[in-house]
């Protein structure tokens, strides 16, 4: 069900979908997403290239151009940050996607270069699992942002996790973690604060 409730949880439920019905889904919803994106001017093309560390599947798409969100891109975008353990895709949010690039800019990486991504969202069977095996000291958040589609944890191949932390603060875009031993870092649109 869409936009329902699970075990009490106060977050939409989105269905596992195909691909294929996804961006099938995103083309025929494509009218309420040609609205201009604010973040973008009119000229820009915004493009995000990821590769999931687990799975080793690479994504690289357009999801802004001439000002609007493309519903395709955006579609292949969930695709490639969906849930790795179970499969389920969210509506990921654009200023997530949006931060990454700026992201990417900041420490001047070209876009065609692919953004490892260890995490982007993480159903809440996930995240409960995740807390349950690692206890509350794991930096796993019981409401964690990763639910909202709100949250990835990247690391950019060649640029140390110092300094991509540094970029990620800089840009003021919302929460910054910092996970040396694990070799990530989380940036999300949530409220800006860092740990």
């Amino acid at each position: 069900m869409i936009g329902g409730h699970v075990s009490g949880l106060e977050h939409p439920v989105t269905p596992v979908l195909s691909r294929r019905a996804l961006i099938r889904g995103a083309v025929a919803g494509g009218a309420t997403l040609m609205m201009p994106f604010p973040a973008f001017a009119a000229s820009d093309e915004w493009r995000l290239a990821l590769r999931n560390v687990h799975t080793n599947e690479s994504v690289d798409a357009v999801f802004v151009r001439s000002g609007r969100l493309v519903p395709e891109g955006l579609a292949e975008l969930n695709h490639g940050l969906r849930d790795w353990r179970t499969g389920e895709m969210f509506h990921m949010d654009p200023q997530l996607l949006s931060l990454l690039v700026q992201l990417r800019e900041k420490l001047d990486v070209s876009g065609s270069r692919k953004i490892d991504l260890i995490s982007g969202y993480r159903s809440p069977k996930t995240n409960a699992a995740l807390r349950a095996r690692g206890g509350e000291h794991t930096g796993v958040a019981n409401q964690s942002q990763h639910m909202l589609g709100k949250a990835s944890d990247i690391m950019i191949p060649g640029v140390s996790l110092e300094r991509l932390r540094g970029a990620a603060m800089a840009l003021g875009g919302g929460g910054v973690g910092y996970y040396p031993r694990d070799g990530f870092v989380h940036v999300d649109t949530g409220r800006v604060r860092h740990w």
